[in-house]
């Protein structure tokens, strides 16, 4: 094979190269084998078809497409590798020439990566992170518990925030019921913001047996068009107001959000511990942070491709997606139930799809610069920790990940390290 490649721009440029008329021989009996089995002509059995009768009846370019779908994957791979060059997203191709007998001639507009002049990443100072705890932050805690097992009781007083109502509702816009406005025996916290806005409001002060008009506007941005910026009326009947009662704080209370303690005083203790614990990893995050931030900060990244953020977007985007259909929710509803579109998605990922392939290319021009390499035993290591954390085995992984992929993300670790064990706090 003879690759060319031909830069264009600063980041991208014309890779051509050829397919050998003897591997489009072989890729076309291929491609016909696999078609026949579907076809029939007179005087044939099903399959059976000859070679000759089909390119008399559809041309033998009937076969080009499928057999440049098989063969470009490889031609290309190989390309790459004679020209030296290292692609970053996926190519567009422009086929120059596909004639009988005759070697396949191909353009591939490819995009590379960026050069990239590193900045300071080693002993990089941040500011100091806060690990105390205070009694303040203490106590906040154990009123979240105490609140997590407050009861609620019955109260004929009004309603006030905080308390909840149960309620049955009717929706109407221009007095005419709308899909979805109507329950019975709801119970709904006030303030909570579950509601629409202005909704919750207007129970407040409201006493069992009420009957309340409640008037709200629906939000220009609510998923349906036929109530979004709508006004609307809510017919609600209040059954029963109910408040929550907070246990007492005592030892009997610490020994019901938590049985390894016997005192209020133990609770406070064990809480405090856990705080402390949570804030020293949450600033040891803070700070690889920040540090890694303040490393692609100082470097230098030469006309970053946009195609390289836009494959980076729909890469999150579809991580995100099949996320949602692993809980059931297809990205029809997923858009529907919050009033999004697939451009709004994209849009949203956008800010820190640069952000990450900023980082990414940073800490390979690291891992580069330090001549980092992944041993035999990173690897098993690597293997190890993977098959541990995933709960699979060991020859699982490899078969998953091959010894490319895996260096791949050793030498990126080395690379973090570099950058986050140097760091300072001041």
């Amino acid at each position: 094979m003879t690759a060319k490649f031909e830069k264009k721009g600063t980041n991208d440029g014309v890779l051509t190269f050829e397919i050998d008329k003897e591997l489009v021989a072989q890729g076309l009996t291929k491609t016909f084998n696999r078609v026949k089995k579907n076809l029939s002509a007179p005087g044939f059995r099903k399959g059976k078809i000859s070679r000759q009768l089909f390119n008399k009846m559809y041309g033998e370019a009937a076969l080009y497409e499928d057999t440049l779908n098989d063969l470009l994957p490889a031609a290309y791979q190989a390309a790459i590798e004679e020209a030296g060059i290292k692609p970053v997203v996926q190519p567009t191709i422009d086929i120059q020439s596909m004639e009988a007998d005759s070697n396949w001639v191909i353009d591939a507009k490819v995009i590379l990566k960026p050069e990239v002049k590193l900045g300071d990443y080693k002993g990089l100072t941040v500011d100091k992170q806060d690990t105390d705890v205070t009694d303040e932050e203490v106590e906040e805690a154990i009123a979240s518990k105490q609140a997590a097992l407050a009861e609620l009781v019955l109260k004929e007083s009004a309603a006030a925030n905080g308390d909840t109502v149960v309620i049955d509702y009717k929706g109407t816009k221009d007095g005419v019921a709308f899909d979805g406005g109507t329950a019975d025996n709801y119970s709904l916290e006030l303030g909570s913001g579950s509601f629409i806005p202005g909704f919750e409001e207007q129970l407040v002060g409201a006493k069992a047996g009420d009957s309340v008009d409640v008037k709200v506007t629906f939000p220009e941005e609510y998923h349906s068009e036929d109530l979004a910026g709508a006004e609307a009326v809510f017919a609600v009947t209040v059954h029963e107001v109910k408040a929550k009662e907070l246990p007492e704080l005592d030892d009997e209370f610490a020994k019901d959000v938590d049985d390894s303690v016997e005192t209020l005083a133990d609770l406070k203790a064990k809480i405090r511990t856990d705080l402390e614990v949570n804030k020293l990893n949450a600033a040891k995050e803070a700070v690889q942070e920040l540090a890694i931030q303040q490393a692609v900060d100082n470097a230098e990244i030469v006309d970053l491709p946009g195609e390289m953020v836009h494959a980076e977007v729909h890469r999150a985007m579809e991580e995100f997606l099949n996320n949602m259909q692993r809980q059931g929710i297809q990205p029809e509803m997923y858009y529907q139930l919050t009033g999004t579109t697939e451009a709004d998605l994209h849009t949203q990922f956008e800010g820190e799809a640069e952000t990450r392939v900023k980082t990414n290319l940073v800490i390979e021009a690291i891992a580069a610069e330090e001549k980092f390499e992944a041993t035999e035993e990173d690897l098993a290591n690597e293997v190890k920790t993977l098959a541990e954390t995933y709960a699979m085995e060991e020859a699982e992984i490899r078969k998953v990940l091959n010894d490319d992929m895996l260096s791949h993300d050793i030498v990126l670790k080395k690379a973090l390290d570099v950058i986050t064990e140097t760091v300072k706090q001041a």
